[in-house]
């Protein structure tokens, strides 16, 4: 029997050797425990959170690009708000909003009537946005919609959370591989054998010879997944900056400072009348600063 240390924080991809089909695995621990950190979830929030953290995960490795995949659920239910975010560097961050008690149940009780919209960010080039309407009982079914809708490759995606990890296993066909259906149904199927608490707690080997153990699958080395921000003051500044001083000074007309505050790792950024006058007297050191990115 296969038995190795459970990895913390880490993305492996795999491939079935015979097969057209793809695979990822994720695992967040530390990661998912600073997002948790920054903000008290309820638990009903914190599982939507966490799981949709694992997914944005997963998909952004499905894309070649430097930049961030944004997964955003909006609707008009009790949890109206939930954003990720996953960088081709493996850092990721998130946030939910949601007002009254957010109960257990399908989607649509959980979030209401709402919309998925996942969102590239690729540097140099224009963002790119994909909406889908939430539908299924479970966000993993959801994103499984979306790629049926947008994609049109066959996928599929087995998500898990708890306050201590966050987890998602990820099958989708290899494009232009016209894989053979029969084959896709056996491993799905064997995917379904999946339980929340494997996905949480098996080691990576451990999970996939669990479930694939008659099939011939290559696993490849795991990469490590950090919680990370990347709001800054100076990035603040150049927003500052670029809201121009006349705006500026007359929000401290009315106010003694001007306060940000990032709510993905909520920090607050707090620039006094002394702040803004070193700001704007050195204008164009930041105004160079945002032209040059």
């Amino acid at each position: 029997m296969l038995v190795t240390m459970l990895q913390e924080d880490s993305f492996r991809r795999f491939l079935f050797e015979d097969l057209g089909v793809r695979g990822e695995f994720v695992r967040l621990g530390n990661s998912w425990k600073s997002v948790l950190e920054r903000h008290p979830y309820p638990e009903t929030v914190s599982r939507q959170l966490g799981q949709a953290l694992a997914a944005v995960v997963l998909l952004s490795a499905t894309i070649k690009f430097k930049g961030a995949l944004i997964l955003q659920v909006q609707g008009d239910g009790p949890l109206h708000t939930l954003v990720v975010q996953a960088t081709d560097q493996r850092t990721v961050r998130g946030i939910a909003h949601w007002r009254g008690d957010v109960p257990e149940g399908p989607l649509d009780a959980v979030f209401g009537s709402g919309r998925i919209v996942l969102t590239v960010q690729c540097e140099g080039t224009e963002p790119y946005q994909g909406v889908t309407e939430l539908v299924g009982d479970t966000l993993a079914a959801a994103i499984e919609h979306y790629f049926q809708r947008s994609e049109q490759l066959a996928t599929r995606l087995w998500l898990a959370a708890d306050p201590q990890r966050a987890a998602g296993l990820f099958l989708q066909e290899v494009p232009g591989s016209h894989q053979d259906s029969e084959d896709w149904s056996r491993v799905c199927l064997l995917a379904d054998t999946v339980t929340g608490n494997e996905l949480l707690t098996l080691p990576s080997e451990n999970l996939l010879y669990r479930l694939f153990n008659e099939e011939r699958v290559r696993l490849f080395e795991p990469e490590v997944v950090t919680f990370s921000c990347n709001c800054s003051r100076d990035r603040i500044e150049r927003v500052l900056v670029a809201l121009g001083r006349a705006e500026i000074e007359e929000t401290l007309r009315v106010e003694p400072s001007i306060a940000v505050h990032c709510d993905f790792c909520n920090r607050l950024y707090q620039f006094d009348a002394v702040d803004i006058g070193s700001l704007f007297a050195d204008e164009g050191r930041v105004m160079g600063s945002i032209r040059k990115h």
